[in-house]
C-alpha cells in the first residue's frame, strides 16, 4: 500500500488517473488485512491487494461522478456487485478513476475532472473510456483495476498505454445496479499488468445473480486456474478485417508479429477473418437504442451534457425508427451466423486491439487511420466495435512498441463463451514473449 501511494503521489499530479483517492481508509484496511496474514487467519484471493474502480461504477460511501457535472455531489449508498465480491475477495479501494463523461468516448476527459492523458508521452490522450484505469495500473497506483467495456472501453486504454484488459462474455459478469438489465453490449471487464491477474480477477468477479436475467449460471473457477497450452489450435489472424479496418502501419507489423509467434507455440495460424463487413450499418442503430434507454432519466436534462459523442447518439435516438433498429438487428443475426460458422473451424482470431497507437488529447478520435479519413469515433475503433456486437470474448495484450515507444496491443478473439480459451492464450503469449508494461 506504501508503494501504491508513492506512486500515485509521484505522477497523479500530471497524469490525472485517480480522480478519487481514499488512501486513508485503505491504509487502515491494509494493517488489518496485514494482521491477519500475520496471525493465519483465512483469506480471499484477492487478500491486500490495491485495487481502484472506475468513476462510473457505484462504490459505498465513495463519490461516483460519471464523469459528468449532474452527479457532482453522488454517494452511492452500496457497491456495485463486482466491487461487492472484489472487496469480499480481500481487494482495498485506493480511489476511482476518470472516464469521459458518462462513459462516452475514448478521450478520457470530462467536466468534472479533465483531461487523463498517456504515461509514456502526457501530449497523448491514453483512450476510453477506462482510461484513467489503465493508467494508474501502468504507473503502479494499484494492482488491479476494473471498466467498462462497449465498443472496447477496456481495451482500448489498454491497448494504448501497455496493459492487459479483457472483455468477458456478455453475462460473465453481472452489472447491478444497471439501467438496462438486458444489456448485452455494455459489461464489466477487468484489467491487470499480466493476464494472470485478469484472470484472477475475472474469476472473483464472475457468476450468476438472480437480479441480472443475462447472466451465465457456469462456475467461474476455470478462469483463475487457466493454464498457458495451447499447442495445437488452429488459429486466424488478420491485419484488418479483410479491409474493413483502417491500421496504421507500425500496428499492423506488430499484431502480423504476434501472429508469427502463436506459430511458434505450436498453433496451426492461417490469415482469415470472419465477414463482419457491415458492422457499422449494425452498430450505429443498437449504439442508439442503448443510448435511449440508459439516458431515459436525462432526457430533461441533455442541453446540461457536454460529451458531443454521447449527444450525437442522443440525438440520433430521437431521429431514427423502429425499422432502423429492426432491421439492424436482423443484420446481426446474420452477423451471428457467419461468425458461428468461422470459428467452427478456428479456435482464436487475433486482430489489433486499437488500430492506431495513442493519439493527441485534444482529439476526439484519430481523425485520419492509415490514410483514410475517418467518420467519427466508431469507425476508428471498428477493431474493438465489430467483436462487440458478436458477443465474443476478448483480450487485449501487449505485443509491442511504436519506434517512439508507444505500446500496441494484441487483440485476441474467443468463440461463443470460450473466456478459457482467450486466458489460455494470452498467458501462454505473455509467458513466452514477455514485455515490459510498466510506466512508473
Amino acid at each position: 500500500m506504501a508503494a501504491t501511494r508513492a506512486a500515485y503521489e509521484a505522477r497523479n499530479g500530471e497524469l490525472n488517473a485517480i480522480v478519487t483517492p481514499t488512501f486513508e481508509s485503505a491504509e487502515r484496511e491494509a494493517s488489518v488485512a496485514e494482521r491477519r496474514l500475520m496471525t493465519g487467519e483465512e483469506v480471499g484471493p484477492l487478500h491486500g491487494l490495491p485495487l481502484t474502480i472506475k468513476d462510473s461504477v457505484e462504490t459505498a460511501g465513495v463519490r461516483t461522478t460519471y464523469g459528468s457535472p449532474l452527479f457532482r455531489d453522488n454517494v452511492p449508498a452500496a457497491d456495485a456487485l463486482h466491487v461487492a465480491r472484489l472487496r469480499a475477495a480481500g481487494a482495498i479501494l485506493v480511489g476511482k478513476t476518470n472516464t469521459p463523461e458518462l462513459e462516452a468516448g475514448i478521450n478520457t476527459r470530462n467536466p468534472v475532472f479533465g483531461q487523463t492523458v498517456n504515461p509514456r508521452d502526457t501530449r497523448l490522450g491514453c483512450g476510453g473510456s477506462s482510461g484513467g484505469s489503465a493508467v494508474a495500473l501502468a504507473t503502479g497506483m494499484c494492482a488491479l483495476a476494473d471498466g467498462t467495456d462497449h465498443g472496447g472501453s477496456v481495451r482500448i486504454p489498454a491497448s494504448v498505454t501497455g496493459v492487459a484488459g479483457m472483455r468477458p462474455s456478455p453475462g460473465r459478469v453481472p452489472l447491478y445496479p444497471s439501467k438496462w438489465l438486458f444489456d448485452t453490449l455494455s459489461l464489466p471487464g477487468a484489467l491487470g499488468r499480466s493476464v494472470k491477474d485478469v484472470a484472477l480477477m475475472l474469476a472473483v468477479m464472475s457468476g450468476p445473480d438472480p437480479r441480472v436475467p443475462t447472466t451465465i449460471a457456469d462456475a467461474s473457477t476455470e478462469l483463475a486456474a487457466a493454464s498457458g497450452e495451447i499447442r495445437g489450435w488452429r488459429v486466424a489472424w488478420t491485419p484488418d478485417l479483410d479491409g474493413l479496418l483502417a491500421v496504421e502501419p507500425e500496428v499492423e507489423a506488430a499484431v502480423e508479429s504476434a501472429a508469427a509467434r502463436f506459430a511458434e507455440l505450436g498453433c496451426a495460424v492461417e490469415r482469415a477473418c470472419p465477414d463482419w463487413q457491415d458492422a457499422l450499418a449494425i452498430i450505429e442503430p443498437l449504439r442508439a437504442q442503448r443510448t435511449a434507454i440508459v439516458t431515459q432519466d436525462l432526457r430533461d436534462r441533455v442541453d446540461q451534457i457536454a460529451n458531443p459523442f454521447l449527444r450525437q447518439f442522443i440525438d440520433r435516438s430521437e431521429r431514427m425508427s423502429l425499422i432502423d433498429v429492426g432491421r439492424a438487428e436482423a443484420r446481426r443475426s446474420r452477423y451471428w451466423e457467419r461468425t458461428v460458422a468461422f470459428f467452427d473451424r478456428y479456435r482464436l482470431l487475433l486482430l489489433p486491439a486499437t488500430q492506431w497507437p495513442a493519439f493527441p488529447k485534444e482529439l476526439d478520435h484519430p481523425p485520419v487511420v492509415a490514410g483514410r479519413a475517418m467518420s467519427g469515433v466508431v469507425e476508428s475503433i471498428l477493431s474493438t466495435y465489430a467483436v462487440t456486437i458478436a458477443g465474443l470474448p476478448a483480450l487485449s495484450v501487449p505485443c509491442g512498441l511504436t519506434r517512439s515507444g508507444l505500446p500496441i496491443g494484441l487483440q485476441i478473439v474467443g468463440g461463443w463463451r470460450r473466456d478459457v480459451d482467450v486466458l489460455r492464450a494470452g498467458i501462454a503469449y505473455e509467458d513466452a514473449f514477455p514485455m515490459r508494461t510498466r510506466s512508473g
